[in-house]
This record gives C-alpha cells, structure tokens and sequence, in this order.
C-alpha cells in the first residue's frame, strides 16, 4: 500500500553538527525506502534554501527549501494539501506548534518527533508539553533520552521507541589505517607522537563538552608521554576562546595542544586516522554520533557514562565511559589507552564491530518497520 510520508526539519545543509548530521541520513533513508516501496517522500526544511540541498541525499524534486520565510513554511505545512500525508515526522521538538495546527487540520495523519536529547530533558512550554501529548510516536536516539522524556515528561511509554542514529552512508570511510601524510605535515607531527583528538561545539554557554578534563589530563600525562599532542578541533566563540587559553597555560600545555577550529567534513575521516584515540567526556550529548564516526574510522573513544553516549559505545562494548566528574579517572582510562599502542588490525576489527552495530542498512529495515507497524 502505498505511502504519503513528509520530513519537516529546521536546518540541516546549510549549517553541521550532530542534529543536522542525523537528519540528513534520517531523508537518505526515508528516500531510498520511498524508492523501494514505490511511496512518496519530501523533505523540507525551514530555514535551508532550495541551493543548499546536498543531492547526493535526495533529488530536488524530493525538496524543499523556505528560507528565512517561516511564515511561508508554516502555512504551506498546514495547507489541507499537504496535511494530506499518511505520516509526517518533526525533526526538532521547536516544529511542536506546527505539529499541533497539523493533527488540527487532519486528525488521521500520524506525527512523530524525533527527539536527540538536551532539547527535550529540560522543562518545556506548554505548547511543547501539548504537542509531545498528542505525539503518535517519539523517536528516540538513545535509551537515555527516552528515559529522560519518560521521568520528565510522562508520557505513554508506548509510544516512545529508541531508534539509534547510523553513521552517515556517504562518510568516506578508510580501508586502511596509516596516518595521513598531509596532516603530519600541517601539524608538525610524526608517527611517534600519541595523539589524543576531540571534535565538539565549543561553546561559552554549553560547559558541559569536558574538554577542559582533557586538557587537565595530558598536563600530567605528558611526563609520560613526551611527544603526546591533544588536537581540540570546533568552532568557538571569543569567550571560550580566552578560556581555552587560560587552560592551557594554567596546566602548561601549550605546546601539548593544537587549536584547529573548524574542520571540514571532507577531512573529518582523515582527522580520526590521525589520531590514537578519541575523547569526549560530555555530560549532555543525546547520542553522540561524533562517537560512532571515530569507531567507524577503527579509532578508539572515551566518553562520559551520564548520558546517551553509552549506547554510541554498546555499554561498553566498543568504547570505554568514565565519570565526568572524576579527573583522575579521566587520567587512568586515557593512560591505559595509550599503553596499548593501535595497530592497523585492531583499528580495522574495530570498525568492523561498530559498523554491524551502527550501519544504515539496519537503520533502514527498523524504520521502515516502523512505518508499516
């Protein structure tokens, strides 16, 4: 039988992070099961223009871009043409009124959220609190964030379904495991530097990331480690900037620490191979698909275990976890890392574990359950 499903998103080409990362391979998926079942699929987005499409995720024809024109977006959603859909899936808990004016206009069409974390474990308005209310399902990245909604929200538990993200099918992914020469060269380094590496958002008003442990650690750590080198990679504000810093010199690291700002997905995949291991102690990530990405790359992680990044790593299957708030564990797990050099075999056995885990394969065939329940 066939299907009418509408993707409704905020942004997700014209800008990058881990929200817009999952919606991208989210319309990948929805397209290709389109395809395959002979269903139609959109995809619009609010504030992406038509020319910021990427089409090697879905055709033109599939999309839909406003602008800045959110008034436009709104009233075309809740248009009785376009209310006409079997299901329509929300990628932000910020579409909630759109969301309720559409169950308004048309009762039998099904709406989902996808929900990714912080911005549904917190206190919501009442209109959020409606809409969550008159959900048909909630997709949840990872069990602590259906938890989290389950504690704080209480809603039916029946609806709330964990479907954990899938690496991106169009990250290039590496076949062998050197160091890449072009990066050795732009940092200076050679292959007998440990390398320790974190990617995140690093933000004034979001301290949460846990950075500032690492840089703690690798200035005890690089008694042992001499050659050791922490490359902190994102794009950040002037107020982190000057902490940052500060960091480095309370800890007298500067030369232990490169700052490369932003990092262009083309060389994320090379970034991961540079690298020995990955750390991210965060407290607040929803799923942490920057985790799944470095397993994916056959490089080990460290995250914090408060929060969804224990299912990136399967409970600690495929990654260790430690308390955020303890340096000094921080320091051991990063230590017995490190004693224990990587090999290429051990990078690719890996990436093999993880990608049977996190593949979009295997994404796909649970959606498409879903949307045939």
């Amino acid at each position: 039988m066939s299907k009418k499903v509408l993707l409704l998103t905020l942004q997700i080409f014209s800008t990058t992070g881990g929200i817009q990362k999952m919606t991208r391979t989210l319309g990948y998926t929805l397209n290709q099961i389109a395809l395959a079942n002979n269903w139609n699929f959109e995809l619009w987005s609010a504030y992406d223009r038509a020319q910021d499409l990427m089409p090697e995720y879905l055709p033109s024809s599939n999309f839909k871009g406003f602008g800045i024109n959110k008034l436009n977006f709104a009233l075309k959603v809740i248009s009785k043409k376009f209310t006409l859909k079997d299901i329509i899936i929300l990628s932000h808990i910020n579409l909630a009124a759109i969301g309720l004016l559409i169950k308004a206009v048309n009762p039998k069409c099904k709406v989902w959220l996808v929900a990714h974390g912080i911005e549904v474990w917190r206190p919501l308005s009442f209109i959020k609190k409606l809409f969550l209310k008159n959900c048909d399902k909630v997709i949840c990245v990872s069990n602590y964030t259906r938890q989290q909604i389950l504690d704080r929200h209480h809603i039916d538990k029946n609806i709330c379904i964990v479907l954990n993200n899938a690496i991106d099918p169009l990250m290039p992914l590496p076949v062998t495991f050197s160091k890449p020469a072009s990066l050795l060269d732009r940092y200076q380094l050679n292959n007998s530097h440990p390398i320790i590496f974190t990617l995140t958002r690093l933000s004034s008003t979001e301290k949460y990331k846990g950075h500032e442990l690492v840089i703690e650690a690798i200035g005890k750590l690089k008694n042992k480690y001499p050659g050791i080198k922490y490359i902190l990679s994102g794009k950040y504000d002037e107020l982190e900037d000057v902490r940052i810093h500060k960091l480095i010199s309370d800890h007298d690291v500067s030369d232990q620490i490169i700052l490369t700002g932003f990092i262009d997905e083309t060389e994320l995949t090379d970034h991961f191979l540079l690298a020995d291991l990955f750390v991210l102690p965060s407290k607040k990530e929803g799923f942490g698909i920057v985790f799944i990405e470095a397993l994916a790359c056959g490089l080990p992680v460290i995250c914090g275990n408060a929060d969804g990044s224990i299912d990136a790593i399967r409970n600690g299957e495929l990654g260790k976890s430690v308390n955020t708030d303890d340096a000094a564990e921080l320091y051991n797990c990063m230590n017995e890392s490190l004693a224990q050099p990587l090999t290429s075999t051990d990078r690719e056995q890996l990436q093999k574990r993880s990608l049977h885990h996190f593949n979009q394969p295997d994404y796909a065939r649970k959606l498409q359950e879903l949307l045939t329940e």
